[in-house]
């Protein structure tokens, strides 16, 4: 069973950057495609970014797109999720997962997720 653990979280202010990282417990990571949501305080989950496993290609919601990149390092296992120009609706729990094949969208059924980090912007 992977395990992956999100950092990164924070208080930031509107205008701001965060980098979130999600780390895996193991190499397996870069067999999988992996993507990051979030789930605002009484909302569903939304999809943010999406990236295949060998980093070429790469999905984003109109939400956030030209503001957040996702990249990712197989060799340290992680992937990261910059976001900059963050605004107060960004405010959220970002939670990542891998899942076999990559999706312009939330996968039907993610194989593995992170805990989650809070990520709050004041306007």
């Amino acid at each position: 069973q992977v395990q992956l653990v999100e950092s990164g979280g924070g208080l930031v202010q509107a205008g701001g950057s965060l980098r979130l990282s999600c780390a895996a417990s193991d190499r397996t990571l870069s067999w999988y495609s992996m993507a990051c949501v979030r789930q605002a305080s009484g909302k569903g989950r939304e999809f943010v970014a999406s990236i295949s496993w060998n980093g070429r290609t790469t999905y984003y919601a109109d939400s956030v797109k030209g503001r957040f990149t996702i990249s990712r390092d197989n060799a340290k296992n992680t992937v990261y999720l910059q976001m900059s120009s963050l605004i107060p609706e960004d405010t959220a729990v970002y939670y990542c997962y891998a899942d076999p094949v990559i999706h312009a969208g939330l996968a039907p059924n993610p194989l593995h997720w992170g805990q989650g980090t809070q990520v709050t912007v004041s306007s």
